[in-house]
Formats: structure tokens, C-alpha cells, sequence
């Protein structure tokens, strides 16, 4: 999204709640709309402009949306759906049960986010060898709880401008090098 195209998205939150920006200098008006461009940079326009609808029309306290607010909105329009804690311990189960023999084949079937979960293959096969009782309460518990933090993670990392992501890419491959 541009700096022109932000002004159409302020234009339509200034609309919506003109008692907010009635009283706002054309400097203070400048400055947010030079920041909502800078951090909706790498967004599409017309998903931004849904994001704001959706917003608006769901406002029930009659106050303007802050820029996370919208990207929350953005991510939940132009994202998947994510698979819960119980659906993904579902597929591991499963991984789990044909570990034994098969934990790298297995690994490879599960999704990239549980796989960062999960480590390994190797975790898979150990696993495997482990009682039913203590794989369905300890382990299971322990990688719901795993996986529920990571996917947070990578929510919050994919709402983040280019930018931000750039100098953590390059903050993490510093402190790899080192």
C-alpha cells in the first residue's frame, strides 16, 4: 500500500469516526498517514480495505482502530485458518504411531509448523518407543503447549513489515555467525 492509498484508507476511518480527527492538524494527519503506509508497505490495498471495514463494522465502543488492531483484521482475512493445539497433536499422534520404523517418512508429512515443533524425526522415533499413557498425557501436553507458543510466534512474525523482518533475519544470522 502506497502513501495515495493510505490517504483513501484514513479518508474512510476519518468518516467513521469524525469526532476522533475533527480536531487533528493537517501535520498530525501527515504523520499518521506516513506511518500506516510505512507499515502496511507490503500489504494489498483492497485486503487493507477490508480490514478496515471489517473493523468499523464490528466497532461497538466507538473508537478508531490502531494500526495492530488492523493487521490482526488483515491477518485473520488473508490468512488460513490455523489448525489448534488438539488437531495438531492429531497428526502427531498418528506420526507417533508409525514412528518406529518410519519416523523420518512420517516427519516429512507433517506440516512445516509442527515439524519446527517437534525437532526432528529422531523426537518422532523416541517417541514411538515411549508407553501409550505417558505419549498421551506428558508428551502430548508438553507439544500442545509447544506448538501453541510457536504458532503465536509465527502470527505475530508474518503481521510485521518487511523491514522489521529483514533486520531480524540479518540480527539472527549475525548471532549464528558469531
Amino acid at each position: 500500500m502506497n502513501k495515495f492509498e493510505t490517504i483513501g484508507i484514513m479518508a474512510i476511518l476519518k468518516e467513521a469516526y469524525p469526532m476522533y480527527y475533527r480536531d487533528k492538524t493537517k501535520e498530525e494527519l501527515n504523520v499518521s498517514v506516513s506511518l500506516w503506509a510505512e507499515m502496511f508497505a507490503d500489504d494489498d490495498i483492497n485486503l487493507v480495505k477490508a480490514a478496515v471495514k471489517s473493523y468499523i463494522a464490528n466497532d461497538t465502543k466507538g473508537y478508531p482502530p490502531v494500526i495492530g488492531q488492523i493487521k490482526n483484521s488483515l491477518y485473520k482475512l488473508s490468512e488460513p485458518e490455523q489448525m489448534s493445539e488438539v488437531e495438531a497433536w492429531g497428526l502427531v499422534s498418528k506420526a507417533v504411531r508409525n514412528a518406529y520404523y518410519n519416523s523420518v517418512d512420517e516427519f516429512n508429512k507433517l506440516p512445516p509448523i509442527i515439524q519446527k515443533t517437534i525437532g526432528s524425526a529422531d523426537r518422532l522415533r523416541e517417541w514411538s518407543q515411549l508407553d501409550i499413557q505417558t505419549v498421551q498425557s506428558v508428551v502430548s501436553s508438553n507439544f500442545m503447549r509447544s506448538y501453541k507458543a510457536k504458532s503465536q510466534t509465527e502470527q505475530e512474525y508474518k503481521k510485521l513489515p518487511s523491514d522489521i523482518k529483514q533486520l531480524l533475519n540479518n540480527t539472527t544470522l549475525q548471532i549464528e555467525g558469531d
